[in-house]
């Protein structure tokens, strides 16, 4: 393939293309990097680089956990698959200590600590799958519940870790015990969980299809006046998933449609509404959060930061979306020629999740970014991002 051909595909000029080939720019959306990956037939995060293993804050601890982890996801598949023959792997642990456990899973994932995640998820795991061999009835209920929100604890972490497949085979846990429960508010959850997996392999169709079949489940419970706070959150997530994967495809006008519909539902709950407990902590803030990543893909940035009138993204209880939203503020800022402010910005969600920041691809692609332009007036808080990154031997 010719560099005017891939030119033409991606909508840019032969110039541009020989600029990311030779690393003069970077691929800073997620939409292009999505058109590129198609088009060479090469996986995203090939194309990324990921994982990246950082030294610094807490990277190689987090790295060190991943085998354990996959090891007991594929027992947690053997076991919701009624594979004979399978025995516990350790003593029974009461329910009590691993809901426990499992909340403190959920608030390191919250608190944006990935390292932390990385460490308590395996013993959970397997002390999960001792209890989904051992108990029965509501007990056994009570098991799939909380392996059902470890798994999905873990998608997060696998995937902003740079483990696209094991956050996958992560999520598909977290369904199979969904399946087995039969509850609807939780399959539509762990639905939420599965597009956010297949937004990270950039498998944007299928992103959309997951979601607009959750929707479509749970229309029935939404139905009327008295619905379940829980279950019109759920559809408002679902939602912002669509519209994330209509604006890594460039169908702007379908992503602010999304966006304005998950509005609708954050309004309904109310102002103060975050659903922490079903992890997507949606409410008017998050949407906010969404509707700036949106900005940046659609090349929208100003729109992005304004579409969500009166939102405060600090009373979001989760630094781990208040972090996300920190890296695609500075995006837009950085877009919009305010680089100086993009420096501020990213600087102070690091300090705040350092290796959430640090491992984040858009983050890294904006440092490397400005570091090719310059900053003058922030280069010493520039230079600190790119040597945390540990990208000093690319800029």
């Amino acid at each position: 393939m010719t560099q005017v051909e891939l030119a033409d595909f991606v909508g840019k000029s032969m110039d541009w293309v020989a600029g990311i080939e030779n690393g003069r720019l970077a691929l800073d959306r997620f939409s292009v990097i999505t058109a590129i990956a198609e088009r060479c037939d090469v996986d995203v995060v090939w194309l990324l680089g990921q994982p990246y293993r950082l030294q610094r804050t807490g990277g190689s601890l987090a790295h060190a956990y991943i085998p354990a982890l996959r090891t007991g996801l594929r027992r947690s598949n053997l076991i919701l698959s009624g594979h004979p023959g399978l025995d516990p792997s350790g003593a029974r642990v009461d329910l009590p200590v691993l809901r426990r456990r499992s909340a403190k899973a959920n608030a390191a994932r919250q608190a944006a600590n990935l390292p932390q995640v990385a460490t308590l998820l395996p013993p959970l795991v397997e002390d999960l799958n001792t209890a989904l061999l051992v108990a029965e009835g509501e007990e056994r209920e009570e098991a799939l519940r909380l392996l059902a929100d470890a798994a999905r604890t873990g998608r997060m972490c696998l995937n902003q870790l740079g483990y696209p497949d094991l956050a996958w085979s992560s999520a598909e846990v977290a369904a199979g015990a969904a399946t087995q429960l039969g509850d609807p508010v939780v399959m539509a959850a762990v639905a939420w969980d599965r597009c956010g997996a297949l937004l990270h392999q950039a498998t944007l169709r299928e992103a959309v299809a997951v979601a607009d079949a959750a929707l479509r489940d749970l229309e029935p419970l939404v139905a009327h006046s008295r619905a379940d706070d829980r279950v019109v959150s759920l559809r408002g997530a679902l939602h912002l998933r669509a519209a994330i994967g209509h604006a890594r495809g460039g169908r702007a006008d379908d992503a602010w449609a999304r966006i304005d519909a998950a509005l609708e539902d954050a309004d309904r709950l109310g102002e103060g509404w975050y659903d922490v407990e079903q992890q997507t902590v949606f409410g008017r803030g998050t949407v906010a959060v969404h509707a700036a990543e949106a900005g940046v893909e659609v090349e929208q940035p100003d729109t992005g930061l304004k579409r969500v009138p009166n939102a405060d993204v600090n009373e979001v209880p989760s630094k781990e979306r208040r972090t996300h939203f920190a890296i695609d503020k500075a995006r837009a800022l950085h877009r919009m020629g305010r680089s100086s402010s993009a420096v501020v910005k990213l600087r102070e969600a690091a300090g705040g999740a350092p290796y959430y920041v640090y491992a984040d691809p858009m983050a890294r692609a904006l440092v490397a970014d400005m570091a090719r332009a310059g900053v003058p007036s922030q280069a010493s808080a520039l230079s600190g991002l790119i040597r945390n990154m540990e990208l000093v031997g690319n800029s």
